[in-house]
């Protein structure tokens, strides 16, 4: 499954007490730090626009970030956008190389979250122009994976807006293109 070629702004949920530790979180409905709230609260100049559709993903980081990011927004929230289950190896430390395309002992196949991801977005992109998405960087690793193929690549920063261009105006693919500075982790995970 592809990406319809359709642009779109994607953001990283704000910081949680698991970002910072270095933990995978998965499906756990972990909260934002202090300082991830307050990189909600900063992106707001980034993310002021009368935006076509606001999709969230379903857990807390994703709608606490959304509403502190777009204070004004209409939010919908879909399960499909949380972010992987990583079974097993939720709670524990992140792992290099994370196994992305391994399926975690209880967890979720990568074609199965990516399948359930492309679902979601694809449905909001053959209805909605330039929507933002705000959801989880597997959910970034997938959009990675479908727009230029590789799912490999550094973690996208949280709350660091990435706008997503599909091929046409004189490029020949997606262009991931960041609006922020910094808004992918200085090392490749």
């Amino acid at each position: 499954m592809s990406l319809l070629p359709r642009p779109f702004v994607f953001v990283r949920h704000g910081e949680t007490f698991y970002n910072r530790a270095r933990i995978i979180a998965g499906r756990f409905d972990v909260p934002l730090t202090p300082d991830g709230e307050q990189q909600a609260i900063n992106a707001r100049d980034w993310l002021d626009e009368d935006w076509s559709y606001i999709a969230v993903s379903d857990m807390f980081r994703a709608r606490k970030t959304a509403m502190l990011a777009v204070p004004n927004g209409r939010f919908h929230y879909f399960h499909g956008l949380r972010e992987r289950n990583w079974g097993t190896l939720e709670g524990q430390a992140y792992r290099h190389p994370m196994p992305y395309v391994d399926t975690p002992e209880g967890g979720e196949s990568w074609d199965g979250f990516r399948h359930r991801v492309l679902d979601v977005i694809n449905t909001v992109l053959d209805q909605y122009e330039r929507p933002l998405f705000v959801a989880h960087s597997g959910v970034f690793r997938v959009i990675r994976d479908a727009a230029i193929g590789t799912h490999e690549g550094p973690r996208v920063n949280n709350v660091s807006p990435v706008e997503c261009l599909p091929p046409g105006r004189g490029q020949a693919r997606w262009e991931l293109r960041p609006l922020a500075e910094n808004a992918f982790a200085d090392m490749t995970e």
